[in-house]
């Protein structure tokens, strides 16, 4: 990740102006400069936002307010990287309070929107921030959660993300202290390559598919977690499933009942896990993301809130 240094010579961001069109400056050449600075930003801005909210429509929902922001800096800015973090950074603060009202009356398990990597990806899956650790993030004040995330993942400085949360470094340094604490368990202990999630993956699928009693024994850890969030608009259970034996009870029951098998649309990697995209015994569009530990599924993400799997492309669904 690029570190960013704190430079007191970029523009303070509450004489920021918001309403402004989103092609300001834009034929200009600071306006070019500026909207290629931000494109270069983009991606790690989008992964920043969704990290923090949960959400990659609420992130590029900042992501738009943070451009109007930035097309109407008139000082020039040395640090467009450590700038625009702050921006969003900021921006998702504002909107965090919102967002865990809307998690308390939330029907159901609350599982963040499903993160799909390329198809095309082909390095090991060695992302730090995965379903399980976005679920321990959530148990975090908004502040320990953003300065864990700007220095313990975008590896900013402490110095620049005291500028960021407007506190002071040794204030900063004891909310990643206590941040870091909460999520420990939850950090990834290995990596697996593609060819082994996509293994993993695909025989999961099948022994829940086919209620195998003996597969999925040989998968799943003693202490499984089956979360599945339909947020009260499709069927999806109530409650986490906790355990081996209720697993394996479930998957059987959903078998014997099942009018027509799910179907496998795709691999994926999901949330920085592998997982795979479906369709359910009803023709729902789903995805299940497995978190995966000394060689055993600890833990099964299966997010089926239609609203959630708006981004997933419409041919995932035929």
């Amino acid at each position: 990740m690029r570190r960013h240094d704190r430079n007191d010579t970029d523009p303070p961001l509450r004489n920021l102006k918001s309403a402004v069109a989103i092609d300001v400056g834009a034929a200009t050449p600071r306006g070019d400069r500026r909207t290629q600075e931000f494109s270069l930003e983009r991606e790690r801005l989008l992964r920043l936002g969704y990290r923090m909210l949960g959400s990659i429509s609420e992130a590029e929902d900042v992501l738009q307010d943070a451009w109007l922001r930035w097309a109407c800096v008139e000082a020039e800015v040395r640090t467009p990287a450590a700038y625009l973090t702050r921006i969003v950074t900021r921006l998702c603060l504002d909107r965090m309070k919102s967002a865990r009202a809307r998690r308390e009356v939330y029907v159901g398990p609350w599982l963040p929107e499903p993160w799909i990597e390329p198809a095309d990806r082909e390095e090991p899956l060695t992302d730090d921030v995965t379903v399980t650790l976005m679920l321990a993030l959530e148990r975090l004040s908004p502040l320990e959660r953003a300065a864990f995330l700007l220095h313990d993942v975008f590896d900013i400085p402490l110095t620049e993300v005291a500028v960021t949360l407007d506190r002071e470094p040794a204030a900063v340094r004891q909310l990643a202290a206590r941040a870091r604490k909460n999520v420990l368990h939850a950090r990834p202990r290995f990596s697996l390559d593609a060819t082994e999630a996509d293994r993993i993956a695909r025989a999961f699928f099948a022994a829940s598919r086919d209620g195998n009693v003996a597969a999925l024994s040989a998968l799943l850890a003693r202490d499984v977690e089956i979360h599945s969030d339909g947020g009260g608009k499709v069927l999806a259970f109530r409650n986490v499933i906790h355990g081996l034996q209720s697993a394996l009870r479930l998957f059987v029951s959903a078998r014997r009942k099942a009018a027509a098998p799910p179907a496998l649309l795709r691999t994926a990697t999901i949330g920085g896990l592998p997982g795979y995209v479906g369709l359910d015994q009803n023709g729902k569009l789903q995805t299940t993301a497995l978190a995966i530990r000394d060689g055993k599924i600890f833990a099964i993400y299966i997010v089926k809130n239609p609203d959630k799997l708006t981004r997933i492309e419409h041919s995932d669904s035929h």
